[in-house]
């Protein structure tokens, strides 16, 4: 199995250190990150086939609704995750809802979906 390929999509400043990004390569997930709408639709254009999308609700330049019709677009088995601070949001084509302010509760559902890769040998 390879280790599963995440594309996240968050507000959080290119020179700034995301916890989720650290959290999920910690759990041994490989992590494309995106500031922007734009920036993640590029992304996607150049890796098409990443395993999951990861969208924060509160990117200022793109819809969650858009990012993740592009990431189904792309690849139908795409999963998609909405991180927001309101577990109760909702975006139109995400399978899984996360707290933001939770990163660990990220890794779990990542390993969830794609098993555990650290006992990728």
């Amino acid at each position: 199995m390879a280790r599963p390929t995440l594309l996240v999509a968050e507000p959080e400043p290119e020179q700034a250190v995301s916890t989720r990004k650290l959290v999920l390569e910690t759990g041994k997930f490989n992590v494309i990150t995106a500031h922007s709408g734009r920036e993640f639709l590029e992304l996607l254009r150049r890796f098409p086939k990443v395993d999951c999308a990861i969208v924060h609700s509160m990117l200022p330049d793109a819809s969650c609704a858009e990012m993740f019709a592009a990431a189904k677009k792309a690849n139908p088995k795409m999963a998609t995750i909405l991180l927001s601070a309101r577990v109760q949001s909702k975006c139109k084509g995400a399978d899984h809802v996360v707290s933001s302010h939770q990163p660990e509760a990220l890794l779990e559902v990542t390993r969830e979906l794609f098993g555990d890769p650290r006992n990728v040998r």
